[in-house]
């Protein structure tokens, strides 16, 4: 059986836009908090940490919520048309409020659009596995996490093209930019997907799988199954808790440590960005024929070598760019397997719930180490990045080796 790519395509429309608003949120929310509303970082900061905070509890909840819906769209499809409809209208008022100077209506607005958006994410990511089968899955998590990062890059050239350098510009044109993007996705994923059908073409085709741990309606785990999804579900944490410790202080090491200016820290970054895209579709093969833990533990260990040499530079170097390029690899290698490996050890009837643990635990790492890692840096020294990242990799791979549950093997039927 072989991936259809096309499909694929169209079922990561949703989580392209998404990605897309997300990459506009991080970007140009906290200038207006700062520019427009003159808060100081603490205060940015926090609020700025509410998606995540909201996201603990929306994202389980709307996943499992989602699993027991049944109508002619199908499960997922009405959450994520209603979820993007309310995030649109919010997302347009958002810069008319920033203009306004109102803070109070923007910090409503605000928080009613994160929570619009935490109602159809972990709906959204479930439509892949829905519609996908499962020795399929990662190969799809690959087309879905590149669409995602075209989401992104969308975004980003968007910003550049419409925000002018003005001392207060409007922000009104890239939202526009991005909502006109997040409506034509969803319009276009709604022609091409028509959820309940495929889903049952899905249960009719798929060839027998040996899962071990799956079964197509909803089933107790047992313990054994339970423990390699609560390893699993650690293992998340922990790399999570690595990685983004990296992503928020960079550009704050860049300069403190290596004592770059202006933009110039982008450039490591971006060397990660573009090593993961174009290592997504290859992984996702390889991850189907060496199996998915091997290549989330490759994985680990080449973010254990990235970290680990990140470290051993006092001054920026072009090195520098190998290192990052490892970083992007060996998360492409994470990021492609750990979410099928979690929705792979679900009943059939609860991926929505599932897809909504393992969105739990990415969260509340992202919530923690901001906290965690910046108090090292603020208080022992900018040094400790690395190495700190380096240690929460080394236990992501302990904790890793103990799953023993996940992957799928495609069992043929014997001609008699």
């Amino acid at each position: 059986m072989k991936l259809r790519y096309g499909r694929t395509f169209f079922i990561g429309l949703a989580f392209m836009s998404i990605c897309a608003f997300w990459q506009l949120y991080d970007n140009i929310v906290p200038l207006m908090l700062k520019n427009t509303f003159g808060l100081g970082e603490t205060l940015t900061g926090a609020i700025m940490a509410l998606d995540n905070v909201l996201a603990l509890f929306l994202l389980p909840f709307f996943g499992a919520l989602s699993d027991r819906v049944n109508t002619r769209l199908g499960k997922r499809t009405p959450f994520i048309i209603i979820g993007t409809a309310i995030a649109v209208v919010l997302s347009i008022l958002l810069p008319i409020a920033d203009l306004a100077g109102n803070f109070v209506l923007f910090v409503v607005l605000l928080g009613l659009l994160l929570m619009a958006m935490g109602t159809y994410r972990s709906p959204a990511v479930a439509l892949m596995p829905d519609l996908t089968p499962k020795q399929l899955r990662s190969k799809a998590n690959a087309v879905i996490n590149l669409m995602g990062t075209l989401g992104a890059i969308y975004t980003l050239l968007m910003i550049k093209l419409l925000i002018s350098k003005e001392e207060r510009p409007s922000y009104v044109p890239v939202f526009l930019a991005i909502v006109i993007f997040m409506i034509i996705s969803v319009f276009v994923l709604t022609l091409t997907i028509k959820e309940k059908k495929l889903s049952a073409e899905l249960q009719d085709d798929e060839p027998e799988v040996a899962t071990e741990s799956t079964k197509p309606t909803k089933t107790a785990l047992s313990p054994e199954v339970k423990r390699s999804l609560i390893f699993l579900l650690l293992s998340v944490f922990l790399w999570f808790t690595a990685y983004n410790a990296v992503t928020t202080a960079f550009s704050r090491y860049a300069e403190v440590v290596w004592s770059l200016g202006g933009g110039d820290f982008a450039d490591c970054l971006m060397v990660a960005t573009v090593a993961a895209v174009i290592s997504y579709l290859p992984i996702g093969i390889l991850s189907e024929k060496f199996g998915r833990k091997k290549m989330i533990i490759a994985g680990v260990v080449l973010m254990i070598i990235s970290y680990s040499s990140g470290a051993l530079f006092t001054q920026y170097s072009g090195w520098l760019n190998v290192v990052f390029a490892i970083t992007g690899i060996g998360w492409a290698a994470i990021n492609v397997n750990s979410y099928p490996m979690v929705v792979q050890m679900s009943g059939g009837g609860d991926i929505g719930k599932y897809t909504g643990f393992y969105y739990t635990f990415s969260m509340a790492a992202q919530i923690f180490t901001p906290i965690f890692s910046g108090s090292l840096l603020e208080h022992v020294s900018y040094r400790t990045l690395f190495p700190y990242s380096a240690v929460f990799s080394v236990l992501a791979l302990i904790t890793m080796s103990l799953v023993k549950h996940g992957d799928v093997k495609v069992v043929k039927n014997r001609i008699r």
